[in-house]
């Protein structure tokens, strides 16, 4: 008999302590600890919540935002590292799975960076490291393009779990890879972003590409999205005089939970700092296939062939023989192995 997770998802819609790389762990522990007393099984997090997202491009010229971005590099954290440990820590503490966005630095480059999500389980083991593939627009100026090695997605307590940050979400064939490998539970985080064009309905737009992705795939997708506090306002005004009026426009921010059939469940927030929950029940997703699997059934794949290369991109490749140098293999014996290949 196939038995299939119900359980409440969690979506944090919150800022964080800005470009504060400690405040802002702790805080997002608190928030787990909070969505795990309200027996939450899954807290989905806001794209690149550690520690904050770079409006200057936006609201700046490259030269006038340069600053920013070595404020950004300074306050990025390695993955693995102690800050996600930590947060890996909190999560295994409440049982609960998490996952966050991360500015990433690259372990070899000081200043290049990635907009990262990382998934943690409810025992604490960080199962995946996944980087926006595409910045979007405006943010060339600050990540590097991520690879598909790390487009997976991850069997966990709550069923196969997929995540894709902002942007990525519109992009048909990155989140049909999601849904070719078995997912059931999306998560898209996503940032409050008042600067798009006027006649750009931020947090339509959000609602909108989740209730896609449910209607073609039949599955759930978690929406976490991030707020613009005061203090970041008055951090980008202090920069640029017109940045008070660009970032405080309402309607750019939507956090919520979309149901297979593409519908909300529960109410959504818009715009305020909060958690908002709903019940995921996974046996929703079996009836709408019936009519549409678009990764089984009802598709040609005699006629469609898509190929994704999840090698990973790397600068260079070294090609070691035993004569290069002292062999250090034997210092690794005793480290943390991390959970899955990055």
């Amino acid at each position: 008999m196939l038995e299939l997770p119900v359980f409440t998802a969690a979506a944090v819609q919150a800022a964080p302590v800005f470009l504060d790389t400690d405040a802002t762990v702790d805080k997002a522990c608190r928030l787990i600890g909070e969505a795990a007393a309200n027996e939450a099984k899954l807290v989905a997090f806001p794209e690149v919540f550690i520690a904050g997202y770079p409006y200057w491009s936006w609201v700046m010229n490259p030269v006038e935002g340069s600053p920013w971005f070595d404020k950004l590099c300074r306050s990025a954290i390695e993955v693995p590292g102690p800050e996600i440990r930590k947060i890996a820590q909190a999560a295994a503490r409440h049982r609960i799975n998490v996952v966050i966005g991360v500015n990433e630095r690259h372990p070899q480059s000081i200043a290049t960076l990635y907009n990262t999500l990382v998934t943690i389980n409810d025992e604490g083991k960080i199962i995946g490291r996944h980087r926006k593939l595409v910045p979007t627009w405006a943010e060339k100026l600050t990540w590097a393009n991520g690879d598909a090695s790390s487009l997976r997605v991850h069997k966990t307590s709550i069923g196969p779990l997929g995540a894709l940050a902002c942007g990525e979400n519109t992009n048909t064939l990155a989140r049909f890879s999601l849904l070719a490998q078995g997912e059931l539970v999306h998560v898209a985080s996503y940032i409050s972003l008042p600067v798009a064009p006027k006649d750009y309905d931020m947090a339509e737009a959000i609602r909108l590409r989740a209730s896609a992705h449910c209607f073609e795939g039949k599955v759930f997708t978690v929406i976490a999205c991030s707020t613009i506090s005061e203090e970041i306002i008055e951090a980008m005004a202090a920069s640029h005089p017109q940045a008070r009026e660009l970032l405080a426009r309402p309607n750019s921010a939507f956090s919520g939970i979309i149901g297979p059939d593409g519908r909300v469940v529960g109410e959504p927030l818009i715009d305020q700092e909060g958690i908002v929950y709903g019940e995921i029940d996974l046996g929703r997703c079996i009836q709408p296939r019936q009519m549409h699997d678009i990764t089984g059934h009802y598709n040609r794949f005699d006629i469609f062939d898509l190929q994704v290369n999840r090698r990973p991109m790397n600068p260079a490749t070294f090609i070691d023989t035993p004569d290069n140098g002292p062999d250090f293999t034997h210092l690794n014996e005793t480290a943390e192995p991390f959970q899955e290949p990055l």
